[in-house]
């Protein structure tokens, strides 16, 4: 019988790599939000280590990708926000260096993985539930990253592992429970919780509040992308 497990970033993969029977990345502002709303589109999403643009545009071009921009970027170009990648065109494959997301997505090795944030955490539930695995789900909720590069638990992950836990029928680690007890606590005011988060204050300050909109279509789409050959598709 499967068991579902909820823990933090890169440390919890891993922990995890040797037994997990599948992995679901979240990061909800903005990385699994951005490959959401892209692969809704039909697009692919290669994950790239955030940090080097020229080795980015050289990868891109070696997969004949579109190398996303490594800055948050609005206005038609594509980039980490969610809001630039709404109207991307469909089979684009779009490279996308993120801190966290991806690099998470690249060090799942060759266990199944699937990306999950609030817009398809059902979808993604739905997926995990077709797998019929009997063993380790681990759900990774990403955080941030303080500037001395130690992990900051970032709550919106928290809530978006809890709802993705919550809508998945099997067993659960103490830890994923108490995920999906925060979100549902959270759930009669979602809202202004992700606002109101450090994630979210910063992206509203910065002029990125549509991204967090974005981040809060809860249930809105029904596709599950899954990292295959590279890519999330």
């Amino acid at each position: 019988m499967a068991q579902v497990v909820c823990e933090w970033g890169l440390p919890g993969i891993e922990m995890l790599r040797s037994t997990a029977t599948v992995f679901v990345i979240v990061d909800v502002l903005s990385f699994s939000t951005a490959v959401s709303v892209a692969t809704d589109t039909g697009a692919e999403v290669i994950p790239f280590p955030w940090g080097d643009a020229d080795a980015a545009r050289e990868e891109a071009a070696r997969q004949s990708a579109i190398a996303a921009s490594p800055k948050r970027a609005a206005g038609g170009q594509l980039s980490l926000s969610p809001a630039s990648l709404r109207h991307v065109v469909r089979g684009t494959r779009l490279l996308l260096p993120s801190p966290n997301g991806s690099r998470l997505s690249l060090a799942t090795g060759e266990v199944p993985t699937l990306c999950g944030c609030l817009r398809n955490y059902k979808s993604v539930a739905e997926a995990v539930q077709a797998m019929r695995l009997d063993g380790l789900v681990a759900v990774i909720p990403a955080g941030e990253r303080w500037a001395d590069g130690s992990l900051r638990p970032a709550i919106e992950d928290w809530i978006g592992a809890g709802a993705i836990i919550s809508a998945i029928e099997a067993e659960v680690s103490a830890e994923a429970a108490v995920a999906r007890a925060v979100f549902a606590a959270a759930a009669n005011d979602l809202a202004s919780v992700i606002r109101t988060c450090m994630s979210g204050r910063e992206l509203i300050e910065r002029g990125f509040g549509e991204d967090v909109e974005i981040a809060l279509e809860v249930g809105s789409s029904k596709r599950a992308p899954r990292l295959i050959d590279g890519a999330y598709r």
